[in-house]
């Protein structure tokens, strides 16, 4: 058996995949899949540190997740970390800690192998045809990739997350006019070097990955009984005139009228005004004519890789 657990320790949600390479053929077998909420940037971000209670909650879904790796019989592990970790002054106290209780040692990666990492997830699970930008939204970083099914065209990680976002601009529940244009001014700024980028390579379709994309999906499915085919698919096509309704509704309402909203997962309804204000001012900057979500992204991409190395 051919066994690996692969962990992707994000800004906001620590994702777990165990998966199983068949002997004497490239078949990978996905053994389990399991997400936490541990919003380790939470109070932090600003000063560039991961703060006490963030450790505490990261060790625990940590150690929950060594249980589950354990009960798998999985000796190979993986466990990356993006912007949270990479950017806090207190990383190596956090990398020291996980080792000695949750016994997972834990590779930072940059955002540029952050971006690649997403586009190899995102391609091994859904054909890119056209020339597609790749949006991957985490809580500290968002990665755009701008790619086909053969190459990447140009890739980039900025560290615009929900969570920076969200420490910014949402002082207000709901967030108020004033910063939501503040938001997009700083948006417009910040990724002024991907919309010279999109000069060169032009694209309509814009695919999403990560949680708050997947969220909004699941707000479209549960409202209009539609089938969520991320599961079966490995993507699904959001209508956008649909998109743009349930953008309207959520930035009107605060964090209790956001948690009724049908579809609505209770730890997104915190951050989801600033992610649906950031994929909204995006699309609306590039007029995109396509939505495609995909169920894929880092941890898959780490998964192929490590195919590539058996």
């Amino acid at each position: 058996m051919n066994k690996v657990a692969i962990i992707d320790i994000g800004t906001n949600n620590f994702l777990l995949l165990i998966a199983e390479k068949q002997e004497n053929s490239d078949e990978i077998i996905i053994l389990h899949k399991s997400k936490a909420f541990a919003f380790i940037g939470r109070g932090g971000m600003s000063e560039k540190k991961m703060m006490p209670d963030a450790i505490e909650r990261a060790l625990m879904h940590l150690k929950n997740f060594r249980q589950i790796i354990d009960s798998f019989d999985c000796k190979q592990v993986i466990a990356i970390a993006t912007s949270a970790v990479r950017n806090a002054s207190n990383r190596q106290e956090f990398i020291e800690k996980v080792r000695q209780v949750a016994d997972i040692h834990i590779q930072v990666i940059d955002g540029d192998r952050e971006a690649s990492l997403i586009y190899y997830g995102v391609k091994s699970n859904l054909q890119i045809k056209e020339p597609s930008l790749i949006m991957d939204i985490g809580g500290g970083s968002v990665e755009f990739i701008i790619c086909n099914s053969e190459r990447i065209f140009w890739k980039q990680s900025f560290e615009i997350g929900v969570q920076r976002l969200y420490d910014s601009f949402h002082q207000t529940d709901p967030i108020s006019a004033e910063k939501l244009l503040a938001l997009n001014h700083y948006v417009a700024q910040t990724l002024s070097p991907l919309f010279e980028a999109l000069k060169i390579y032009p694209i309509k379709t814009l695919i999403g990955s990560a949680g708050s994309f997947d969220t909004i999906v699941d707000i479209y499915c549960t409202r209009y009984q539609v089938m969520n085919t991320l599961k079966s698919k490995k993507e699904f096509e959001m209508p956008l005139a649909h998109y743009w309704i349930i953008h309207e509704e959520i930035i009107v309402k605060n964090y209790n009228e956001r948690l009724q909203i049908e579809g609505m997962i209770t730890d997104r309804a915190e951050m989801i005004t600033v992610a649906s204000s950031l994929i909204t001012f995006v699309m609306k900057q590039l007029q995109i004519e396509k939505m495609r979500v995909s169920a894929a992204s880092l941890k898959e991409g780490i998964l192929w890789e490590w195919l590539q190395n058996s």
